[in-house]
């Protein structure tokens, strides 16, 4: 049975159709009706008919989501698009198109596609970070995304910042409810306030780029938005020792972090070597939404 994978975004809901060769038949995508579950299980439902029209063949569906299903009672949790909270996605979607549907986190989904067939193929052990409006992760282990007993597997975001310096404490408010979060420093909103805290329209890529022409202010954000990001993976490091850390999402294109980070890095993982890689993702924005298709396996 050919592969549908769906990202369900919060501006956008993308679907592709999946080859048995991991390359992308078809695809296609429908603005997210904002606010209105109803409407969100309708626009998915249309995108997988419509897939499946254009390749011919009755399709298995995965669903990449903000948030998790719950183990507790089997609702989704902890999404940014607050409609799809206490709802039970995978039932209600299943019984729309009258079959199974596997969901997993849209940082899982990036994760499983980089270790299935991009940057990581072939690691034991890989982590997969989303960094962007927020920040992600999921693990993947010989080939086998790892869900853990809570499904918060790879949730490393709403850890604190290891090893931090005065100023860094008590950190910027999370949405969480806590203070100080990894993500509240390398998410994008993160890198723009601690650039300038009182202009929040900037993006990373113009940080980026000002760094590059040699402004002294943003090429120190940048020094130290890569010194936070060495010791939020260094902590992810000692704990996995994965061979191969991927990044993706809008900050993941800053092309310094992949020289900076692993030679800061060593500063702070508890060995006297460190071996693992850090890379950009192979299949770049694509990884979510082929990641979803690959939660079924291929016939």
């Amino acid at each position: 049975m050919p592969r549908i994978g769906i990202d369900l975004g919060g501006t956008k809901i993308e679907g592709v159709v999946l080859g048995r060769d991991g390359g992308i038949r078809f695809r296609d995508r429908r603005p997210t009706p904002a606010g209105d579950y109803a409407a969100t299980l309708d626009v998915v439902a249309d995108l997988v008919h419509a897939l499946e029209r254009q390749c011919g063949h009755k399709c298995s569906v995965g669903i990449g989501t903000p948030g998790s299903l719950s183990p507790a009672h089997g609702r989704l949790r902890n999404a940014n698009s607050v409609c799809l909270n206490s709802r039970a996605l995978d039932l209600d979607l299943g019984a729309r198109l009258g079959r199974p549907v596997r969901i997993a986190n849209d940082a899982d989904c990036f994760a499983l596609s980089e270790a299935s067939d991009g940057a990581a193929k072939g690691a034991s052990c890989m982590f997969g970070v989303i960094v962007g409006t927020g920040t992600g992760g999921g693990i993947v282990i010989n080939g086998q995304l790892l869900r853990g007993h809570n499904a918060i597997a790879g949730e490393w975001g709403h850890n604190p910042l290891p090893w931090p310096a005065d100023d860094e404490r008590p950190g910027p408010d999370c949405y969480c409810g806590k203070r100080g979060c990894i993500e509240t420093f390398l998410s994008g909103p993160g890198l723009a306030r601690d650039y300038a805290d009182d202009d929040r329209t900037i993006s990373a890529e113009q940080i980026a780029r000002r760094a590059a022409r040699g402004e002294p202010a943003a090429s120190a954000c940048l020094a130290r938005y890569a010194d936070r990001m060495a010791r939020s993976l260094a902590s992810v490091i000692n704990i996995l020792d994965p061979a191969v850390i991927v990044l993706g999402g809008g900050l993941s294109r800053i092309e310094r972090l992949y020289h900076e980070v692993p030679r800061l890095w060593v500063r702070y993982v508890f060995s006297d070597v460190v071996r693992t890689r850090l890379a950009p993702p192979l299949h770049g924005d694509s990884s979510g939404v082929r990641g979803a298709a690959w939660l079924w396996p291929a016939d």
